[in-house]
């Protein structure tokens, strides 16, 4: 069985916004290698184009990928740029929902909770935008999120998280949240 085939799986999903001739690297696989080379550590186009440079001969021979070389910093810029954030989003969300419910036993009681958070450095000064503030919906049972979404600040959470529970379909589920959600409305 290949390493993160559900993963590879729910990228393939994800359709690919570049033109036929520019379509040298595979999408999914590109898109795996970027995650790969996040969760190494690399936190700018730069690294993720040293991890696949580095490691390329492993990946192409683990996922049967044909990398001849590493791609161009402007190529990995380009495809992130051009790629439509909630189909990227809505494919981590499935493939965060099939880890969820292998590792939840059957019967059990499944507790999410909600929760929403100001990133660190996240406030721009050159454009005068407040920092960001992420909702995110985490399974407990798997320890994993299951779903996120960026809400303008704190007062804008309450309904953000209601449309969450709705967008996430789940049934039977404890949810839990802090005392900004225990309103009477």
């Amino acid at each position: 069985m290949v390493p993160f085939a559900g993963l590879l799986a729910a990228l393939q999903q994800i359709p690919d916004p570049r033109r036929r001739q520019g379509q040298r690297y595979s999408l999914a696989q590109l898109l795996l290698f970027a995650v790969l080379a996040i969760l190494a550590g690399a936190t700018s186009y730069r690294g993720m184009r040293a991890f696949i440079a580095v490691h390329r001969e492993h990946l192409n021979a683990t996922f049967g990928a044909h990398f001849r070389r590493a791609p161009a910093v402007n190529t990995l810029r380009g495809l992130f740029q051009a790629l439509d954030p909630a189909e990227l989003e809505a494919a981590f969300r499935w493939h965060a929902q099939s880890l969820d419910a292998a590792a939840s036993p059957a019967g059990s009681r499944r507790v999410i909770a909600l929760d929403g958070k100001t990133l660190k450095r996240s406030f721009d000064h050159l454009n005068d935008a407040t920092a960001a503030h992420v909702l995110s919906a985490f399974a407990c049972q798997a320890a994993l999120i299951l779903a996120h979404q960026e809400v303008r600040n704190a007062a804008e959470e309450v309904p953000a998280v209601r449309a969450l529970i709705e967008e996430l379909g789940v049934r039977g589920v404890l949810f839990t949240a802090d005392a900004l959600h225990g309103q009477k409305n």
